[in-house]
């Protein structure tokens, strides 16, 4: 049987299609049992505003739910009910002027020292 590693997921990129995969892998990890940790810094900070619709094309979301597939907010939910640590990186929201913007519920800003931490000897995952 697999071992359930920690799986940590660095998001650099403001992209929606990017950002919503990045939920996916979470969830998804998340429900198979493994801790999981987001990571946002720079653009993919976007991702974790409690608004995120400064994702770059974030319009797309209302195509893909038209067709059946779960949008960011129902991920966002997801991920944040099978207790997802999200993570926003204090920098990268102060880089992009994001930092007096509110935050999703749950998200904590923090360094990418924290983010390692969190994810220890575990799978790591760049989505830029």
């Amino acid at each position: 049987m697999p071992s359930k590693r920690a799986l940590g997921i660095l998001l650099l990129s403001g992209q929606h299609d990017r950002a919503h995969y990045a939920f996916v892998l979470a969830a998804g990890a998340a429900a198979l049992g493994r801790s999981v940790a987001l990571f946002a810094t720079n653009r993919g900070c976007h991702a974790l505003l409690a608004d995120w619709s400064g994702l770059a094309d974030a319009a797309r979301d209302a195509t893909i739910r038209a067709r059946g597939v779960a949008g960011l907010d129902t991920l966002r939910e997801a991920a944040s009910e099978l207790d997802v640590r999200m993570i926003a990186c204090e920098a990268g929201l102060r880089a992009e002027a994001l930092e007096n913007l509110p935050l999703l519920a749950g998200v904590e800003i923090a360094g990418i020292a924290t983010f390692l931490e969190a994810v220890g000897d575990g799978q790591l995952i760049s989505i830029g």
